[in-house]
């Protein structure tokens, strides 16, 4: 909305600075961090007179740490809307709303953020853990990462690059024009990466802190992209329109520093699926209008191990029986706290090696 400002500069010139992605993007997190801020203890309030408590895995799933964990029942859940509330209003202030991008970058946060927060009433409402179906879960994500798939690879602008296959390191695609495989291809990381984000939420602090740091990564490499300079020195696919994603990164980044603020040890509130889906769909979908999905991997490496860890159990119990276990516990963050470490160090622990691994990620931009 305040890019709007910048058409009066007939009038006053200084307003030019409007124009400015860099300016506009400060402004977004700033907005959104005071957002939190200010409207973080009024929701933490509300959640718990609704007594919307967090209901919390038993022993068939945690074991002995069961017990552990049983401390934190009853505190609110869903904040994820206030992290929603928060990135949505930053975005619509400073954006530009005629942007594609950023209005498909609202609808994921939106539409997975209401498939979570229908995940988080169900286990409200039965008082346990499961919530709805994996099968109507998985559904619903891959269903919407079809509709966004087919979006960007039928617009104009971006659809001959959404389309391109592009492996880090190597400085042309992979493959020029995947047709329809690319609404698969889609549909796959946005599923991917709402659920990986899903199974780190898991600790005071942990998921929201490794979203921090992979928002500032794409962050960079956003501006990049939309930039045909510096995409053309750092031969990365230029994408029209990219640079305007900085803004929307820049708002996750102030929602996950006024989140944090709530959210770290011990939690005032969690951000539930309702937080968790859409945060990962959204980095997904970042990552995969700028093409760097598969530097996501890199970016987001402990969202990667988080998920890993539980497929990798999953199928131990496949093949060698259910009292097979690879980990003591999953996702891998139970590992760690069966082998007696405390949930403050694997938090800390882990934000270290999400910051080794963005940095990493970011070493793909010139290695090419």
């Amino acid at each position: 909305m305040f890019y709007y400002l910048s058409e009066l500069t007939v009038w006053f010139s200084p307003l030019r600075v409007f124009q400015y992605t860099t300016f506009r993007a400060v402004f977004a997190a700033m907005t959104s961090l005071l957002i939190c801020i200010a409207s973080g203890p009024w929701m933490i309030r509300k959640l718990a007179e609704l007594n919307l408590g967090q209901p919390i895995r038993g022993p068939d799933d945690l074991g002995e740490l069961a017990q552990k964990h049983g401390e934190k029942s009853g505190t609110p859940t869903m904040g994820g809307i206030l992290i929603l509330w928060a990135v949505a209003d930053g975005v619509l202030l400073w954006a530009r709303p005629d942007n594609p991008l950023v209005l498909l970058c609202l609808a994921t946060l939106l539409c997975l953020g209401f498939v979570g927060f229908l995940d988080d009433c169900s286990k409200i409402s039965r008082r346990d853990a499961k919530g709805i179906s994996v099968r109507t879960k998985l559904f619903a994500q891959l269903l919407f990462g079809l509709a966004l798939g087919l979006y960007l690879i039928t617009h104009p602008a971006v659809g001959k690059v959404a389309r391109q296959f592009c492996v880090p390191f190597l400085k042309t695609p992979v493959v020029a024009d995947m047709g329809l495989l690319a609404l698969l291809w889609v549909a796959i990381v946005i599923t991917s990466a709402s659920n990986a984000v899903n199974l780190t939420d898991g600790m005071d602090g942990l998921a929201i802190g490794c979203t921090l740091i992979a928002a500032l990564t794409f962050s960079v490499m956003t501006f990049v992209a939309g930039n045909a300079r510096l995409a053309s020195y750092l031969q990365v696919p230029y994408v029209p329109g990219g640079a305007e994603l900085t803004v929307v990164c820049a708002a996750l980044i102030g929602a996950s520093l006024g989140f944090l603020w709530f959210n770290c040890y011990p939690a005032q509130v969690f951000m539930g699926d309702t937080g968790s889906l859409a945060i990962g769909g959204l980095i997904g979908a970042i990552a995969l209008m700028v093409k760097q999905e598969l530097v996501l991997v890199i970016v987001g490496g402990i969202f990667v191990m988080e998920a890993a860890s539980v497929l990798i159990q999953v199928a131990g119990c496949k093949l060698r029986g259910k009292e097979y276990r690879v980990f003591k516990r999953t996702p891998i963050h139970h590992h760690f706290e069966h082998l007696g470490w405390t949930e403050t160090k694997i938090t800390t622990r882990f934000w270290v090696l999400s910051v080794i691994f963005a940095l990493l990620g970011l070493a793909t931009l010139k290695l090419r």
